[in-house]
């Protein structure tokens, strides 16, 4: 579990039961229920993040490969021209 103790867990019970006292049923019901919803939302983001990254549909900022041109081609240099000085 987290590495309690069954005299730390004792002693977690019976601060709890002093704190809630006949209200401690209502805590546990209330805890419960925000473990498991914070489950299925953990659980809806991972399916989420699946689905998007097995997704086939490209986005269309990014060009894939086959958009692009087949030549690439390069400016030629052309050295400057001096004209002889005399």
């Amino acid at each position: 579990m987290l590495g309690l103790h069954p005299m730390e867990l004792m002693i977690v019970g019976i601060v709890a039961l002093l704190l809630f006292g006949k209200r401690l049923p209502e805590v546990a019901r209330s805890l419960g229920k925000g473990i498991t919803e914070f489950k299925k939302g953990v659980q809806g983001i991972e399916e989420d993040s699946d689905r998007a990254s097995t997704s086939t549909a490209r986005p269309a900022s990014r060009p894939m490969a086959e958009d692009r041109p087949s030549e690439t081609t390069a400016p030629k240099f052309e050295p400057p021209k001096f004209e002889p000085t005399e």
